[in-house]
């Protein structure tokens, strides 16, 4: 079948798009933040709550947890559309973020960091299928790449601003865990009055909402022809499309890659300083020392966001995990140094982690249709966090008992797993327009009425 050039998928990229990059890439800055945080205060909290290795491993993986639930959510987010919860979810991380200030106990700070991951969890099928849906074919991947500077962004900014605000005194952690209160209004503010997105209120069939939005965004002259895509709606939202044939492949690339890139990682950027120290680096500045940490995962996703269209997001992410295997086994085999070797480790993982980074939220929302979109982000976020979750929890036990080296070679031995996931299952979508990197893996299994 022909398809005519598409207003969204062939736009000029303009301000608008710029804009919406900047919105889309709050919950992802949040979630750095929230998540990096965390190990700054551990330094005071630990010792004032009283925590034991569990209490610190279930603290450290609530958030994770709360972003497996709220990864749920984006079935509400192809139900009732990505504009409705756009700032809803980030008012509940305000209430959240604010609460923390007043815990006395472990298990209340487990349970508000478990509501605070829920709104950011919520938030990644809301704010990556509308800014894939708006985004022109040619800067897709890196506009979806940017969403995972700004993690690495909000994570830097994090150790950074803990560290700072430790001078406040002993109970300096409330207001280190309560300042991602700040950010998230900012962001509440500017996303006031973004538009739905034209693909889904068309596939619910509202076309003259569609239509008004195209206006808006792309001046008076536009109209529904210029989407170039059937007008009625596709098919049913639902869970089980997604492990149906046709999907079921895709589905498992996506969690599992996002699975095997995510669980060391968190790990390291939780707990940050304590691995820190297990290297004997930045000795009563370990906060400064994974600032500098987190700032090689940013530098590290500069080169894939120009890579993701040259060389191609198979190859990208096959040669990535390869690399990230290399620093990683680096760090375990070498626990001891030399200095070099460690810090050569680090380096080489942080720069190959770009790949797999850029392409957690660029994969799903390319690889599914506009009616499952966002349910599909939602779920491989839930697997992925399933496995960062126990990599998280487990992190400070492993360190405990077996030390830095034995539980590097197991992150290791993960990041090795995604490298084999990639080479089986790995498919490409460079530079096919939205409509195109959708469709169904089976011929056999086409839409009638494909998703625009």
């Amino acid at each position: 079948m022909h398809i005519k050039k598409n207003i969204l998928d062939d736009a000029k990229f303009s301000g608008f798009h710029v804009r919406l990059t900047i919105y889309s890439s709050g919950g992802p800055f949040l979630d750095g933040y929230i998540l990096s945080i965390i190990a700054i205060a551990f330094i005071q909290i630990t010792p004032q709550l009283h925590l034991n290795t569990t209490w610190s491993g279930l603290i450290g993986a609530s958030a994770l947890i709360g972003i497996f639930i709220g990864g749920f959510m984006g079935y509400f987010t192809d139900k009732f559309g990505r504009q409705l919860m756009y700032t809803l979810d980030f008012i509940l991380l305000i209430v959240a973020s604010i609460l923390q200030f007043f815990v006395q106990t472990g298990w209340e700070l487990f349970l508000i960091r478990l509501i605070l991951g829920i709104s950011v969890g919520a938030d990644y099928p809301i704010a990556t299928s509308l800014l894939a849906e708006f985004s022109p074919k040619k800067q897709r991947g890196a506009m979806l790449g940017v969403t995972l500077v700004a993690y690495y962004i909000g994570s830097t900014v994090a150790y950074i601003v803990g560290q700072l605000m430790l001078r406040i005194g002993p109970d300096a952690w409330r207001w280190i865990l309560a300042s991602s209160a700040v950010p998230a209004i900012i962001l509440v503010l500017l996303r006031m009055g973004t538009p739905e997105s034209p693909r889904w209120l068309l596939q619910k069939g509202r076309q003259a909402e569609a239509e008004q939005v195209l206006k808006q965004v792309y001046g008076p002259s536009a109209s529904l022809d210029d989407l170039a895509v059937p007008g009625t709606p596709s098919g049913q939202t639902s869970y089980f499309r997604l492990f149906g044939p046709g999907y079921l492949k895709r589905t498992l690339y996506v969690g599992l890659f996002y699975m095997a890139a995510v669980a060391p990682l968190f790990a390291m950027l939780t707990f940050g300083p304590q691995m820190l120290a297990s290297y004997h680096l930045f000795q009563g500045a370990a906060g400064y020392g994974a600032a500098i940490i987190s700032a090689l995962f940013l530098v590290g996703c500069i080169p894939a966001l120009f890579l993701v269209n040259r060389m191609g997001r198979r190859l990208m992410i096959i040669v990535s995990f390869a690399g990230m295997t290399v620093g990683v086994l680096l760090l375990g085999l070498f626990p001891r140094g030399p200095l070099a070797l460690i810090l050569l480790g680090f380096v080489v993982y942080a720069m190959f982690s770009g790949g797999p980074n850029v392409m957690e939220w660029l994969a799903p929302n390319e690889l599914f249709p506009t009616e499952v979109r966002g349910t599909a982000v939602g779920i491989t976020t839930c697997i992925s966090r399933f496995g960062a979750v126990f990599g998280t929890y487990l992190f400070p036990w492993g360190l405990s008992r077996f030390g830095i080296g034995p539980t590097m070679l197991v992150a290791a031995a993960v990041t090795f797993g995604g490298f084999i996931v990639c080479v089986l299952l790995a498919p490409e979508t460079t530079n096919k327009s939205l409509y195109a990197a959708s469709r169904p893996s089976r011929p056999g299994r086409r839409n009638k009425n494909p998703a625009p």
